[in-house]
């Protein structure tokens, strides 16, 4: 396992970092998750990342009973805030210093740790004063229940805000969370330039493309059963907008690519996004440990300039690089 700073920080984190998102307290049994946790930490990964809104609170319980037992200071765990949990009442989502602070005291709770290293707004609070909010994390940082403050899914403009504030404040925003693959490249042009200068780093999310980058969907074929694009608890629809045939077809040309460089396509995909020198880490999940064991080997790849290339060409424009895509898929008011 390789290791990169986050963000203008002294944290490090390792490259290849643990997400529980779609899989831990909703599509596989908690003793397997138990699993894939344990062996995220017997290939070196010390990072993990989760959110109370996962499985609706379950995945943050999951991955803290699957961490007990472990050197806390020897771990990086990081959690979001803003969607939906419990009930659904009128508080019970978005910024708000009522809703910050009553979710990290939930979110310690269940994953059995006094503190988190990072704490996320995971998407841009719309009717929430932005200085409330960041007042709220700095509140939260001076408690001891988190070390620093990141976000996801914020546009250029936002995290330029919301990073000002931080600075006024004392506190560090170190981290941006956004999506990011071979086929949806949409921070590159705005983002990562915004967040290189500011010393904020990229921890991307989805760097296989839900799956499609694994080539495991054939253009013209179902897909597998048991796959992502057959769940019908959430997974199908995250993917469905890979799931046509020219999409399939050109992720099939990169199979040649992998097989030059000695690496699976899923290996390929997850060294492409770590090519990048704003990304200080790339999620992956597992609904099986062996997955695991296969992204890891992603870690330390330097990719040739030549094959960068070469899956420009191979992909060509099927890639989705438009900067308005950020703003676009964000919630434009607090979700109930």
């Amino acid at each position: 396992m390789e290791f990169r700073y986050l963000g203008n920080s002294g944290l490090k984190i390792s490259e290849i970092t643990y997400g529980n998102w779609l899989t831990h307290g909703s599509q596989v049994e908690n003793d397997v998750a138990t699993q894939c946790v344990h062996a995220a930490l017997d290939v070196g990964i010390t990072t993990f990342d989760t959110a109370d809104v996962y499985a609706n609170t379950k995945a943050e319980t999951v991955l803290g009973e699957a961490l007990k037992g472990q050197r806390r200071e020897g771990l990086e765990i990081f959690t979001k805030v803003y969607w939906p949990t419990g009930p659904g009442g009128p508080n019970d989502s978005g910024l708000s210093r009522k809703h910050i602070l009553e979710s990290i005291n939930g979110s310690l709770t269940r994953l059995q740790t006094d503190y988190v290293d990072l704490y996320q707004a995971h998407r841009y609070d719309t009717e929430t004063p932005l200085e409330e909010t960041m007042q709220a994390f700095a509140d939260v940082v001076r408690q001891g229940k988190a070390l620093y403050i990141g976000v996801s899914e914020w546009t250029a403009d936002q995290i330029r805000a919301g990073h000002a504030i931080a600075r006024d404040l004392g506190i560090q925003l170190i981290s941006s969370q956004p999506q990011y693959s071979m086929l949806w490249r949409v921070i590159e042009e705005e983002v990562v330039p915004t967040s290189r200068e500011l010393g904020v780093s990229q921890i991307v999310w989805s760097p296989i493309a839900q799956g499609v980058l694994t080539g495991k969907y054939l253009p013209g074929q179902a897909p597998p059963e048991g796959s992502r694009a057959t769940d019908t608890a959430g997974g199908a629809d995250m993917i469905s907008r890979w799931m046509r045939d020219d999409v399939l077809t050109r992720v099939q040309d990169l199979k040649p690519i992998a097989d030059e460089l000695s690496l699976s396509m899923a290996q390929l995909a997850v060294a492409w996004v770590l090519q990048n020198d704003n990304v200080a880490a790339a999620l992956v999940g597992a609904s099986r440990p062996e997955q695991v064991h296969d992204n890891v080997k992603a870690a330390g790849v330097r990719i040739p300039a030549e094959a960068m290339a070469s899956i420009d060409t191979a992909l060509g424009s099927i890639v989705t690089s438009d900067p308005a895509m950020t703003a676009e898929n964000s919630p434009k008011k607090r979700p109930s």
